[in-house]
């Protein structure tokens, strides 16, 4: 029997909820004072077959040698493949960015997860604002969109990475409902770094 994308994302969810409590990620940067929040698909519900979980970490000072400290604390856990680092201090973005790999022992078929963490300086550009643009997808998206979104992230081949904001503003905002058409409106819009962009 074929599950609905709504399954599909139920059971996504369960799986990201067990690997965020398995590597700890609340304790893990509580322990340095900061702060994290979750971010992206996974808030509004959307967390279809890419499996990429996205975090918002806040901190009035960012010390670059307690993030690695923290960093080597998960880079010691079963199952993380790798970790990437960049740091975006000095430009409007104001953050440390890590992305780690992790394959969870209990998936079957040993496809890796991709966990975002982005360490925000306090009272900066980005402060909490992507935390206001998953709330406010979420509660624009009717029971129609939500479906439409769904689909479309199903469908979209595996090698292609598209940002999450542009199925929500082509749905959303613009009316598209079929890969053809999604296919055509990103080509009008193109991305350029930073989306700001909210219904």
């Amino acid at each position: 029997m074929t599950r609905t994308y709504t399954e599909c994302v139920a059971e996504n969810t369960r799986r990201a909820e067990r690997i965020i409590s398995a590597l700890d990620l609340q304790g893990l940067w509580c322990s340095i004072g900061a702060e994290i929040h979750q971010v992206g698909s996974m808030r509004m519900g959307l967390l279809a077959k890419h499996r990429d979980l996205d975090f918002h970490i806040y901190s009035d000072a960012i010390d670059i040698r307690s993030d690695f400290e923290v960093m080597g604390r998960l880079a010691a856990l079963p199952g993380i493949l790798r970790i990437e680092y960049g740091n975006l201090l000095n430009t409007d973005e104001a953050c440390v960015e890590w992305h780690a790999w992790y394959r969870d022992a209990e998936d079957d078929d040993g496809e890796a997860w991709q966990i975002d963490m982005i360490h925000i300086r306090r009272g900066s550009r980005y402060d909490g604002y992507f935390e206001k643009v998953a709330d406010h997808i979420a509660a624009a998206l009717n029971d129609e969109q939500r479906e439409a979104i769904l689909q479309l992230k199903f469908e979209t081949p595996n090698e292609l990475k598209i940002m999450g904001i542009e199925y929500y503003q082509a749905v959303i905002r613009d009316g598209v409902r079929t890969w053809d058409e999604f296919a055509a409106w990103r080509q009008a819009h193109p991305v350029e770094g930073v989306v700001e962009w909210m219904p």
